[in-house]
């Protein structure tokens, strides 16, 4: 019975693809490769959210975005972050509400097509956390703002091959400082955002 179970058990990991049996990213900066990244667009998820009248938490996305970073695992507060991001495509699910938001009243996407983050000063907090703070220019307004990080892990896509470093990140603005005041304080100032990104090595 022994040895037919091994010969099972054989027999259905020979089944799972090799990308399935590799081992997932790292967390140990001490195995971790550096060098210079570019953000990877179809893997990056940019969410705002902010309160409706207080009913009810209104989500969206902005899904076109780009940027470059550069990441020193034994230095990582030399780190560098330049994100750019296309504001036509805000998607609320809400065809209606992303014209809106476009509109003079909000974004002002035909003046201000594009969000810029560039960092100034990266700070470590924990093996694998640290906060970043960087000049958002929006609407025409540049001002600080600070993401709590965390570093998810680092290694090889198994799909693609390239180097990929994997983030999460979260931050708060007041719209209201960038000149987008419309229906404050009915329609919330304080605009949460989620980030979810990876980036791919340079080759």
């Amino acid at each position: 019975m022994k040895t037919a179970s091994l010969v099972i058990a054989a027999v259905m990991l020979s089944s799972v693809p090799a990308f399935a049996q590799q081992a997932g990213p790292t967390t140990n900066l001490a195995t971790v490769e550096g060098g210079d990244f570019v953000m990877d667009p179809a893997h990056t998820r940019l969410i705002f959210s902010y309160s409706h009248f207080g009913f009810s938490t209104s989500y969206g996305l902005f899904s076109e975005a780009g940027g470059k970073l550069h990441f020193d695992p034994k230095a990582p507060a030399n780190g560098t972050l330049d994100v750019s991001v296309n504001l036509n495509g805000i998607d609320t699910t809400v065809p209606k509400l992303d014209e809106h938001l476009k509109s003079a009243a909000f974004f002002d996407v035909a003046k201000y097509p594009t969000a810029t983050f560039k960092s100034t000063k990266v700070v470590v907090t924990g093996p694998n956390t640290g906060t970043i703070t960087g000049a958002l220019t929006l609407h025409g307004v540049t001002r600080p703002v600070v993401l709590d990080a965390t570093f998810n892990g680092a290694g090889v896509n198994p799909v693609t091959k390239a180097y990929v470093l994997g983030f999460n990140a979260v931050g708060h603005v007041k719209r209201s400082d960038f000149g987008m005041a419309a229906y404050v304080p009915a329609v919330g100032d304080d605009v949460t955002l989620t980030i979810s990104t990876e980036f791919d090595r340079k080759q």
